[in-house]
């Protein structure tokens, strides 16, 4: 198996996190995976002569994009990994593709589905002959989409999705809207249509990333630590809103082999 995260070109940077690419050769065993809520859509490719996903007995599209997930999820593989992932910024779905970006929240769809002409982009990345031929064709289908919408990034999301990465407290979320000098509907109502969830249930994400990074890092001693560097009132708290995004503990989120960022193989 081999795994690599790729920073993107500097013309899509601002609406990409990372691009991954994950193969495995050997023809393993169905697998199934856990993906962690985490705040941000993405858009993944996966090549027919290998494995495919499956979620809900549901077989997923050569490439799809998904918005964003308010719970975790399970998806299996059948087959082998020759799979390309994007993962985007939060706001990306209305910047690069012009979708309300609640349309896809805990959903995805088939690229075709958005414009067929983007079937063609599938039948070029299937018939790719390299992993390199394969990033540069997913790179500027992508600079392709966002010099189409040219959708303008709105000035109001942006600020608070800053102020969030910032500070994932609570508290947070009042602060900015006193900044912003929005009513909170207006404001919940842009946000919804930029990111796809509410602000509130967006900070709540964050703080659950946080306290998965620092889960990660075992800096820590004991769990309340974590619970109350990121604000949790008490241990129960932290965990009950860790199994809400994770589907797990934080102790068996800690044997899971996590292959790629917020996907990890099942053992349970």
């Amino acid at each position: 198996m081999s795994y690599q995260q790729i920073a993107p070109p500097a013309k899509i940077a601002k609406y990409i996190k990372s691009l991954w690419v994950y193969q495995s050769e050997e023809l393993g065993e169905n697998n199934l995976f856990r993906l962690s809520a985490d705040g941000c859509p993405g858009l993944i490719f996966q090549h027919d002569d290998a494995g495919f996903f499956y979620k809900e007995n549901k077989k997923l599209p050569t490439a799809f994009l998904y918005g964003q997930a308010t719970k975790f999820s399970e998806i299996q593989l059948y087959g082998k990994f020759n799979t390309i992932g994007i993962y985007f910024h939060p706001n990306a779905l209305k910047s690069i593709f012009g979708l309300d970006a609640q349309e896809l929240t805990d959903s995805c769809t088939a690229i075709s589905q958005i414009n067929s002409k983007n079937q063609n982009t599938s039948e070029l990345f299937l018939n790719a002959k390299s992993v390199n031929n394969q990033i540069e064709i997913v790179c500027k289908y992508l600079s392709q989409q966002i010099d189409q919408n040219k959708f303008n990034r709105a000035c109001s999301t942006d600020y608070a999705l800053q102020a969030f990465a910032s500070d994932v407290q609570s508290n947070s979320y009042q602060q900015v809207l006193n900044k912003l000098a929005l009513t909170q509907r207006t404001f919940e109502r842009k946000f919804l249509q930029r990111i796809g969830i509410s602000p509130q249930l967006f900070l709540r994400i964050s703080r659950f990333q946080k306290s998965v990074g620092e889960l990660k890092s075992k800096r820590y001693e004991k769990l309340s630590d974590i619970a109350f560097r990121n604000g949790y009132s008490d241990q129960s708290h932290f965990i009950r809103n860790f199994k809400e995004f994770a589907g797990i503990s934080p102790n068996r989120f800690r044997q899971e082999q996590e292959i790629v960022k917020n996907l990890s193989i099942s053992k349970y």
